[in-house]
C-alpha cells in the first residue's frame, strides 16, 4: 500500500527518475522541481517511508537514493516499472538536462540560494 501511496503522485515519480542518475542532496532535488523546501520534504518522507528512497545525513545535507538490491522485491520491481515506463518522456528528459546543470553548481551556492542551510 504504501508503494502504490507513494507512486500516486507525479512529482514523487519524477523524484524517483531524477534520482536514478545517483545520489542527490535534498536542496538539489528541491532546485530541480522549484517546490517549497517542506514540499519536496514531505514527498521525500513519503517515498522513504515505501522503500522507495534511501538517505544518508553529512553536515548540514541530507543525500538520496534509490533503494538498494538490499530492498524487498516489489520496491525492486516498482522503480523497475517506474524506469522502464517513463524514464524516456518529454518531461523526464527536460528535468534530466536541468539537472545536468544543477549538478554544475556547488551545493553551498544551491543552499544559499534557497536559504535552506
Amino acid at each position: 500500500m504504501a508503494i502504490t501511496k507513494a507512486l500516486s503522485d507525479p512529482n514523487r515519480v519524477r523524484i524517483l527518475l531524477a534520482l536514478q542518475t545517483g545520489e542527490l542532496c535534498g536542496c538539489q532535488i528541491t532546485e530541480l522541481f522549484g517546490f517549497a523546501p517542506s514540499t519536496v520534504s514531505k514527498h521525500l518522507s513519503i517515498l522513504y517511508q515505501a522503500g522507495l528512497v534511501l538517505f544518508r545525513k553529512t553536515d548540514r545535507w541530507v543525500y538520496y537514493r534509490l533503494a538498494d538490491q538490499a530492498a524487498p522485491i516489489a520496491v525492486r520491481e516498482a522503480l523497475d516499472w517506474v524506469h522502464k515506463s517513463l524514464a524516456t518522456t518529454n518531461e523526464t528528459r527536460a528535468d534530466a538536462k536541468k539537472l545536468k546543470e544543477i549538478l554544475k553548481t556547488d551545493l553551498a551556492v544551491i543552499c544559499r540560494r534557497q536559504k535552506c542551510c
